[in-house]
């Protein structure tokens, strides 16, 4: 490794004391992506954090002297604190790199360091130290703290003896190494069609002029999100939507189905070791729903809410169809062409005229002054280096101090992380180090000839905006592990959530959304829009909780078969309980690409439950308006800057004034009138 990118390396963050972690807690990323390492390079930088990380973890399992908050909680968290941004850092390598090599370096680093975290979790002597300490004097964050960090021991397998111990430790290793071949399977899961540009007809202009045929008189299209989710919305051949619809939903087939099969299995033995009926049991514990009964009632809740007004949205699709396509039945196949074609005629909304009002660079503007206006900061440049040219760098300030800074990786290219997330690289801890993020995105790049936005990635980018503000604003904290997006799993997507509905508020959208001349987005637009926001909402919400069912039913016991077929098969017949259109075609195999039953396991649930707390959250700021400064620096003190310093329920109730309840969110499904 050579002597810039060493010494870069020792003052970044909790590598370093902390003195050298304020003087430059960024250059972690400076010297890496300005010295354009290589996959070596990027291992010899592994190397570098493995090795802190085993002398931290050995000098606290060998300890002595007395138990307390400052010697053995605080170097604990540290430690936690190192493992996570030494993680989140390589897996972020793995998902966004230029090389394969370089992508395989990362999440190679990255399950490392898992592995490490599975010796932790396991560690007797770590556990004994932690147990001894008393806190009883201390603050309430640091009390809830200990308190949580003792009962995740527990979930680790610390109670574990003998061979039941060495099972346990053997099957996290090998859960770490399959869900780094899920992530690797699905990276490269990318498939090209060609068609002819006749069956293009339907779709925007711009979009087609960026698809022109090749030599062979053919077009290519991709299953990138920019290529699908046009093409499924737009296309007038109904053939197309279908074969693309079939090579999008059956990528990374049979090799994920298979990894998933076995994470089932593993999954289900881990938690009988640890005395639990199944792995979802387990997985609830430190949830706000902390018991499969509970997500149960939630789904059926949700599905009694949605219901109506998914037979009301699929009646409108349905009469399309009839006079479109000779009563052709309701598929997924059809569904999102049936819908822009819905939103045209009952409600008198194009979503390609909608679009012209939107590019990523205004796009990213707007969102950067509501961030400013709402919460008071302001958003800069970054002169630092970046690891692709599209790459994009910011800081935010207030009152002229740094309190973070932020990369934005917002466009498509290949090997390339498919979707949209957030990775938190550092997290805050007061006094030590300042958060940094980056959002991974795949956004239309380019002006009004290329780059026209949806106005429903409009959305998706303001919601990974609102993780990494919860990251930064969040970070402010005593603790490490408490700070930023650190709070119950199944309340982390509600503040993106909640942040979402400014998309739709005029004031807002008219400040940013002009299209080719320069012509604000009319005010009579945002109406339909709004008018026409609840259409699809019903028929949405099932096929959530159709991915909501798959992902419980797989994590309540062992697959009596874990073949790839089998897995499908069961994806399929778990799917169909909510899904609108009677689940997943047969012939596709979905499961291999929802990377949830890997990451969030049997919990996507959580992003239903978060809809309804996002809605409860917003109905103070509809009542006292969306730019009241008031309600605006509540959020951001006792919500966003709390981190998790404090259970979810308890941030709900300081803001909202009491607990959480559903009434906004079923309010939000409540049919529209039904006059034509």
């Amino acid at each position: 490794m050579n002597a810039r990118l060493t010494a870069a390396l020792l003052a970044s963050s909790l590598l370093a004391t902390p003195a050298l972690a304020q003087q430059s807690p960024y250059d972690f990323a400076g010297a890496i992506y300005a010295d354009a390492p290589d996959a070596e390079a990027l291992n010899a930088r592994c190397e570098e954090y493995i090795g802190e990380i085993e002398r931290r973890f050995s000098a606290l399992e060998n300890q002595a002297g007395p138990a307390t908050v400052e010697s053995v909680l605080k170097p604990y968290d540290d430690l936690g604190g190192l493992m996570y941004v030494a993680g989140a850092e390589f897996y972020s390598f793995g998902q966004s790199m230029d090389t394969p090599e370089k992508r395989e370096a990362g999440f190679d680093c990255s399950d490392r360091i898992d592995q490490i975290s599975t010796r932790l979790g396991l560690s007797r002597p770590v556990y004994d130290r932690l147990s001894a300490v008393d806190a009883s004097d201390e603050d309430e964050e640091t009390q809830y703290y200990l308190r949580e960090t003792l009962a995740a021991f527990e979930r680790s397998g610390i109670a574990l003896e003998g061979e039941d111990r060495e099972r346990f430790q053997q099957l996290q290793e090998e859960l770490t190494e399959l869900s780094s071949e899920f992530s690797q399977n699905y990276a490269n899961a990318r498939i090209v069609l060609k068609v002819l540009p006749r069956e293009l007809d339907g779709l925007p202009q711009d979009w087609i002029d960026a698809h022109p045929p090749g030599i062979d008189g053919m077009v290519e299209v991709s299953t990138d999100g920019t290529d699908y989710s046009p093409i499924m919305s737009y296309a007038n051949d109904d053939n197309l939507r279908e074969r693309m619809a079939r090579a999008y939903l059956s990528r990374a087939f049979p090799d994920n189905s298979a990894v998933l099969g076995q994470i089932f299995t593993k999954r289900d033995e881990m938690a009988r070791l640890l005395g639990r009926p199944d792995y979802a049991t387990l997985l609830f514990e430190n949830r706000m729903l902390k018991t499969p009964e509970e997500v149960q009632a939630h789904l059926d809740e949700l599905a009694a809410a949605a219901s109506p007004a998914a037979v009301s949205d699929k009646a409108f699709m349905q009469e399309i169809l009839d006079a479109e396509r000779d009563g052709a039945p309701l598929s997924m196949f059809n569904a999102s062409w049936a819908s822009q074609h819905v939103l045209k005629q009952r409600f008198d909304l194009d979503p390609q005229e909608v679009r012209q009002y939107f590019t990523y660079d205004n796009t990213r503007a707007g969102i950067f002054e509501l961030t400013q206006d709402l919460f008071q900061v302001e958003i800069r440049d970054w002169d630092t280096p970046v690891w692709h040219p599209d790459v994009e760098a910011f800081q935010i300030f207030e009152d002229g101090e740094l309190v973070g800074s932020f990369y934005l990786d917002a466009h498509p290219r290949p090997g390339k992380y498919q979707h949209a997330n957030h990775i938190a690289l550092r997290r805050g801890v007061r006094g030590e180090t300042l958060p940094v993020s980056v959002l991974t995105m795949n956004l239309p790049q380019g002006g009004y000839d290329t780059g026209l936005m949806e106005h429903g990635q409009v959305e998706t980018f303001l919601h990974e905006f609102g993780h990494l503000l919860h990251n930064i604003l969040g970070g402010d904290q005593r603790w490490f592990s408490m700070s930023g997006v650190a709070t119950e799993r199944d309340f982390v997507e509600a503040p993106s959530q909640m942040l979402e509905n400014w998309v739709y508020d005029y004031d807002t959208l008219v400040r940013f959304a002009r299209n080719e001349a320069g012509e604000v987005i009319p005010r009579e637009m945002v109406e339909r829009m709004n008018a026409a926001r609840v259409f699809g909402n019903g028929v949405y919400e099932l096929g959530q909780l159709g991915y909501s069912n798959t992902s419980l039913r797989f994590h309540q016991g062992a697959p009596d078969d874990p073949s790839a077929d089998a897995i499908s098969e069961a994806y399929r017949a778990y799917h169909a309980v909510y899904d609108p259109y009677g689940g997943r075609p047969e012939g596709t195999h979905q499961e291999a690409t929802f990377s949830h039953l890997d990451g969030y396991s049997a919990g996507y649930y959580t992003y239903g439950w978060s809809r309804v707390i996002a809605a409860d959250l917003f109905s103070r700021f509809e009542e006292a308006g969306l730019r009241d400064p008031e309600t605006a620096m509540d959020y951001r003190n006792l919500v966003l800057g709390a981190g998790g310093s404090k259970p979810a329920a308890e941030l709900i109730e300081d803001f909202l004034g009491r607990p959480v309840n559903a009434d906004a969110f079923k309010a939000s499904l409540e049919l529209p009138g039904s006059e034509d």
